[in-house]
């Protein structure tokens, strides 16, 4: 089980080196091809109901602006690809908004990396809602760098939240590239007598078995209920100095709209350290 394709996210925002050192840093372990997407913001509704015509051979000035700056994006991914030695990537520019678009490309991926949207940070391609959409509507796990803080390696101890969920053991499963490496993996059960019909006997137990035949160093830590559990996971990743939190994604999407969990919320919104999700 490895990763063979990675996507990440190529936008016009201050963190995208970050975002894509850290994507470049997993395909380089994992030796995988790296696609650096970065999408126009030009939706194909456009196209569909003829307001541009693609075989046109120009754009108005408007629309030109948003190629170019897609292609700055793109150039800055290159330069750096080729910088940091990754040996094989591709960078796509696509004419679609960023939440299709990227939801769109990550089903040719086996991992999408995103970053945490910057407060108040405008332009084309950079979207509040992006890594939502993306979780909820690609099918495929995201990585999802916070807004703030340097994380070219994600290797050291991991906290995987697990409540015996469909969403947990995709995520879990999708993570097992990155577990595997890692020093430690602590696998938390929250109020385990809430899920007694998933847990077994001992809670975390079987799932602790499956993990460990995959090579992963884990271990198992029982926690207490708590009202916020999106709180606790990250005062638990504080706590631990984990430096990757691995969970379920919870919610639904309703054409644009998304309606997240209170725990996916929460941890999108408030997180210090990388998070790895799959609905």
């Amino acid at each position: 089980m490895s990763y063979r394709t990675i996507l990440v996210h190529v936008d016009p925002s201050k963190r995208t080196p970050e975002r894509v050192a850290l994507a470049a840093q997993l395909a380089m372990t994992e030796d995988a091809h790296l696609v650096g997407a970065a999408m126009t913001g030009l939706t194909q509704f456009i196209y569909q109901c003829g307001a541009v015509d693609p075989s046109a051979g120009f754009v108005t000035p408007d629309l030109s602006f948003l190629y170019e700056c897609a292609d700055r994006a793109l150039a800055g991914f290159t330069a750096q690809a080729e910088r940091l030695g990754v040996r094989s990537w591709e960078a796509r520019r696509l004419d679609d908004d960023a939440e299709a678009g990227l939801a769109l490309q990550a089903r040719y991926a086996d991992l999408v990396v995103l970053g945490q949207p910057e407060e108040g940070e405008a332009g084309p391609g950079i979207v509040a809602t992006l890594p939502e959409y993306v979780l909820l509507n690609s099918m495929r796990p995201v990585l999802v760098l916070p807004r703030v803080g340097r994380f070219e390696h994600i290797d050291r101890h991991a906290l995987l939240a697990w409540d015996g969920s469909q969403e947990a053991t995709r995520a879990l499963t999708a993570a097992i590239p990155l577990l595997r490496r890692a020093g430690l993996v602590t696998l938390a059960v929250f109020h385990p007598a809430a899920h007694n019909s998933v847990h077994g006997e001992v809670p975390g137990a079987d799932i602790a078995l499956y993990l460990a035949r995959h090579g992963v160093k884990v271990e198992v830590s029982e926690r207490p209920a708590a009202d916020d559990i999106g709180e606790a996971i990250l005062s638990l990743a504080a706590e631990l100095d984990a430096d990757l939190i691995v969970m379920g994604g919870y919610g639904h999407a309703r054409l644009r709209e998304m309606v997240l969990g209170g725990a996916t919320s929460t941890v999108l919104r408030a997180m210090t350290v990388p998070v790895l999700m799959a609905h």
